[in-house]
């Protein structure tokens, strides 16, 4: 009985950390209203995680999981490899319009880091690293000459895409964005 409650103490700190992180940032998430907000003490969070960027990397890795894991099945709703790789940009769009939309986790988490080092840029650059390679997937599916050099083509119209639809509150950017797709697809 202890474990289950170990591993429900342990999901609400991360669920909590999570939201947080992604809500207002890493610097604005402090100790004090993680406890607060999760409704644990102190002493709880640091039994399961060494410190603060443990948590936050924790939570991270937690993250692109299941984003990756909902991504994937997403697109993968989409009959043929050309339909899958414009659904790509279909998808997102549908995110941007969802309540709580904040862009990109992993974006935004590598902009409150400087060093190129920091473990917390470093999952970041592993999630983005996962989404090329799912790209890349699709591209070799479609049967593209080069599918490394447009599956990095793409992630730019991603990323671009996610970050006008946060800072211009423009969720045609996916439409933009797809536009372009199908201009390097020759769709």
């Amino acid at each position: 009985m202890n474990e289950i409650t170990h591993n429900e103490t342990r999901d609400i700190i991360l669920d909590v950390t999570e939201k947080l992180i992604y809500k207002s940032g890493i610097a604005a998430t402090s100790m004090d209203l993680l406890v607060k907000t999760a409704g644990v003490s102190r002493k709880s969070i640091y039994r399961y995680f060494a410190d603060k960027d443990a948590l936050v990397i924790a939570a991270l890795r937690r993250r692109d999981t299941r984003w990756m894991d909902w991504y994937r099945n997403a697109v993968e709703q989409a009959p043929t490899p050309a339909d899958r790789l414009l659904n790509l940009f279909s998808v997102l769009k549908g995110w941007f319009a969802s309540e709580g939309f904040r862009g990109c986790a992993f974006i935004n988490t590598s902009g409150e880091t400087g060093d190129a080092q920091d473990p917390v840029r470093l999952v970041a650059k592993e999630h983005k690293q996962k989404l090329l390679d799912y790209v890349c997937e699709l591209c070799t599916e479609h049967g593209a000459e080069d599918p490394l050099l447009l599956a990095r083509q793409l992630l730019i119209l991603i990323d671009g895409a996610i970050t006008v639809a946060l800072v211009m509150g423009d969720h045609s950017a996916a439409d933009n964005a797809q536009c372009m797709a199908r201009k390097l697809l020759n769709l």
